[in-house]
């Protein structure tokens, strides 16, 4: 059945799609709930509805799915679908970036370079950033290189050792 949901979603149908991830998230699949929530998130296959949105992340991300935790957060930031709490952001984004979850490292390094929920801190910014950075993310890459033109060579030296010394934790 998942099988079927991943194929009628990345052909485009997303109603299939919907139908068949939803009786999957409704029978605890974790997977299938993330992907129920990132769906009602964006409207796609059903109308858009954010509370729904939260509350499918929520049952995901609470069994440990990263990218749902990632969506979390960022519902979180954005204020959709919850009071927006920038603490609670940082603790979603943090525990998907720990599993390697390239967006959420992005965000968690913007939250870090702005100091929004976190006290602000150019080299654990620029270590997340970087993090993204490496596995691709391109706006990851552009903010990383923005903030190194303010950071001193030592400020950089450290957070490129950070980076290089971080591992992803098992779920």
């Amino acid at each position: 059945m998942k099988s079927l949901a991943v194929a009628a979603y990345q052909r485009g149908d997303y109603v299939t799609a919907f139908r068949e991830f939803k009786a999957l998230a409704e029978q605890g699949d974790a997977f299938a709930q993330g992907c129920v929530g990132a769906m009602y998130a964006s409207g796609q296959g059903v109308p858009q509805d954010y509370n729904e949105a939260v509350r499918w992340f929520r049952s995901s991300a609470n069994q440990g799915i990263a990218f749902a935790q990632g969506h979390l957060g960022a519902m979180y930031d954005m204020g959709k679908g919850v009071s927006q709490d920038f603490q609670e952001a940082v603790r979603w984004y943090c525990l998907a970036s720990e599993q390697g979850n390239s967006g959420a490292q992005a965000n968690l390094g913007i939250m870090y370079l702005k100091g929004t929920g976190v006290p602000q801190d150019y080299v654990l910014g620029y270590m997340w950033l970087n993090l993204a950075a490496g596995q691709g993310l391109k706006d990851a890459i552009v903010a990383r290189d923005t903030l190194a033109e303010v950071m001193t060579p030592a400020q950089i030296e450290e957070a490129q050792r950070l980076a290089r010394e971080w591992k992803p934790k098992d779920k």
